[in-house]
């Protein structure tokens, strides 16, 4: 055989094996991203009827039992979900034994990328829940991998069509409210957010959960442990200046504390500390980039402090029992309470 022979039958050889390996690499399917799950009581999903609805909103550290109870009470024995971007399995046994209302399972899901949060499984688990809870961590995640995908259009779903129960503490808690401070450039204290209420660091967005006794409503937590007030009366005020929200409302609520809210928008505070219910109607006179916030005292911005067991009602943004109504100013970035 001559040297051009010898040449064609190694193109031919090498086509063939370039060939096998392509058909070998198409046939070989890309692996489904795999999640984290913890599962107690009955894997079998169950049908319930006569759901209740509702949220809990707690503002972190040790959960507040009346409230997890009035929860599980919602969901009618069915099926329980906690979602988190991190963190383990530690509601799990405390939902499902150490409360004391029957419940047919509970299941953690670590929902930690957008693929995940597509997937159908993961999707279906979350429809077919009868209560949702949303633990803590940092709400930056929640809304890098689950804002805009299914995950977030079958909370809405039940939200808003299933009419389950939806809860959250701490970042799941902040997740909940029509606007969120979403954290993308991390967190900032109150001091910073007086100095510089435009700070990169104020990150706000909507259209994320959609929850009619919560528009135009943004929440925070950690509330006197971490003296919270002055940045989220800033966010609100953001609220006013970026979104053109004209009366921006907030609840703000501190540790070891949690509002319970009835599909009819009445709310019963629980716990240690206090729930701080906001309405903004009289935006700050300075409110611009790298100048301190100033804000006269205007009794049309109303803040309303309540305590275990007081209630407000979200529709006419009033109290119903209990709670103190305290004014507020800030002078050269410096909060004052009335």
């Amino acid at each position: 055989m001559n040297l051009v022979g010898k040449v064609s039958i190694i193109v031919v050889f090498l086509a063939l094996w370039a060939c096998g390996k392509d058909a070998e690499s198409q046939s070989t399917p890309t692996p489904a991203p795999a999640y984290t799950s913890w599962l107690v009581g009955d894997a079998k999903d169950v049908e319930v009827s006569n759901l209740q609805g509702g949220f809990v909103l707690a503002g972190g550290g040790t959960d507040v039992d009346e409230a997890m109870r009035w929860l599980l009470r919602r969901a009618n024995g069915g099926d329980v979900l906690v979602l988190r971007a991190s963190g383990s399995n530690g509601y799990n046994d405390y939902l499902m034994k150490e409360l004391g209302v029957t419940i047919n399972s509970c299941e953690t899901i670590l929902l930690n990328s957008k693929q995940i949060a597509a997937m159908p499984e993961v999707v279906n688990k979350i429809r077919n829940a009868e209560a949702l809870f949303i633990a803590g961590g940092d709400q930056s995640n929640y809304v890098n991998f689950w804002k805009d995908t299914p995950t977030e259009e079958a909370i809405n779903y039940l939200i808003n069509t299933k009419k389950a129960v939806v809860g959250g503490t701490s970042a799941g808690c902040a997740i909940l409210g029509e606007y969120v401070f979403s954290a993308l450039n991390e967190t900032i204290v109150s001091e910073e957010a007086l100095a510089n209420p435009l700070d990169k660091r104020i990150t706000l967005t909507n259209n994320f959960l959609q929850a009619t006794p919560l528009n135009n409503l943004l929440t925070d937590t950690h509330y006197d442990n971490r003296n919270r007030k002055g940045r989220h009366l800033v966010f609100l005020a953001r609220l006013q200046k970026d979104f053109s929200v004209v009366e921006p409302k907030g609840i703000g609520v501190d540790e070891e504390t949690a509002v319970v809210i009835s599909t009819d928008g009445t709310a019963t505070v629980f716990g240690n500390g206090k729930a701080h219910f906001i309405k903004i109607v009289v935006s700050p006179t300075i409110l611009q980039s790298n100048q301190a916030v100033e804000w006269a005292f205007s009794p049309k911005n109303t803040l309303h402090e309540l305590g275990n067991q007081q209630t407000f009602q979200l529709n006419q943004w009033q109290p119903i029992s209990g709670g103190v109504l305290r004014g507020f100013e800030v002078k050269n970035g410096v909060l004052r309470m009335q």
